[in-house]
């Protein structure tokens, strides 16, 4: 085991739902074997600016059902500068941080990569972001709340559609990855889902939507992820009425809504179980890792090969939603 006795604990990037139970997990898993656990405020920005202080049990009492993070959150661009990562070492040696626990997502491990190029400081990464695009788990913490936010409103978006008889696209986060489109359009039973992973053909889209309508389909639902090739909500919509103007094409766009509100239980007790595992995996000296789960075990993957690439869509997936909208 190492002698750490002193880690600091960070939320970076996006926030999303289930941190505040990742860091509740680290502080009391490292108060329970002994150690001071320090709260870095505002990801590395707050580094940079020593806005640090010592954490105790009682700070992460009644957080583990709360949305969003009691640490706050911020991207920096000073902390990729070479003065920005020295100014953040110096104020983690000012408290004696022995190693870090870093909660966010690719651009939290990549800075990551960055800082340990250059300083000696063991740390281990918690993948924190609603959209999954992390290699190396198959959940991240927030995912599991952020589609189940989406299928709600979708669900409440179908019940309107029906009623008119519209034409529905509802664009959904994903910048880089579709995960959150495509397995929210399929719980709710999209038509088409159109995800960055895959080439956009609007004939085709448009093509489905017209078989859709001559078979008297009351609700024809389209799910996009903002970062599809073709464009978002905007840019299908407009492609649709200029086919079909005769149709009633409407659109939503839920952002931001995808990342607030209380964790589910599923992100819970994952947040937890991968927290619990981050200060272990620190005790063990296994270090400059991410924790994820696969196959629905605790795993450890270095953070250069995180930040390589996402979790590859299933193509039995993409097949299904070909047969399921039919």
């Amino acid at each position: 085991m190492s002698n750490i006795k002193n880690i600091g604990i960070m939320t970076s990037g996006g926030d999303s739902p289930g941190m505040n139970a990742a860091i509740r997990a680290v502080v009391r898993t490292g108060i329970y074997h002994g150690m001071n656990v320090f709260g870095i405020r505002r990801g590395y920005q707050g580094m940079i600016e020593g806005d640090i202080y010592k954490m105790h049990t009682t700070d992460v009492s009644n957080i583990i059902q709360r949305g969003g993070t009691i640490l706050k959150t911020a991207r920096s661009k000073e902390f990729m500068t070479g003065e920005g990562m020295a100014k953040a070492y110096n104020e983690l040696k000012k408290h004696s941080i022995e190693g870090l626990v870093l909660i966010g997502g690719d651009g939290t491990f990549r800075g990551a990569v960055k800082f340990f190029e250059q300083y000696t400081m063991p740390a281990v990464g918690l993948p924190g972001t609603i959209d999954k695009d992390l290699a190396g788990t198959d959940f991240t913490i927030g995912f599991d709340t952020a589609v189940n936010t989406a299928v709600a409103a979708i669900d409440k978006i179908r019940d309107t559609a029906e009623a008119h008889d519209r034409i529905f696209i509802v664009e959904l986060m994903g910048r880089d990855a579709g995960y959150i489109a495509l397995n929210s359009g399929i719980s709710c039973g999209a038509e088409d889902i159109l995800i960055p992973e895959t080439v956009t053909n609007i004939d085709e889209v448009l093509d489905k939507i017209a078989a859709g309508e001559r078979r008297k389909k009351t609700v024809q639902l389209i799910v996009v992820a903002e970062g599809d090739d073709y464009g978002g909500a905007k840019e299908v919509h407009e492609s649709i009425s200029k086919r079909f103007p005769e149709l009633d094409v409407r659109s939503c766009i839920l952002g931001h809504i995808q990342r607030g509100g209380s964790p589910t239980y599923a992100d819970r007790v994952l947040a937890s179980r991968l927290g619990h595992a981050a200060v272990n995996a620190l005790r063990a000296g296994n270090t400059q890792v991410m924790a994820g789960i696969m196959n629905n075990e605790v795993a450890f993957t270095p953070f250069d090969k995180v930040v390589k690439g996402n979790m590859p869509i299933s193509e039995d997936m993409l097949d299904m939603i070909r047969v399921l909208s039919v």
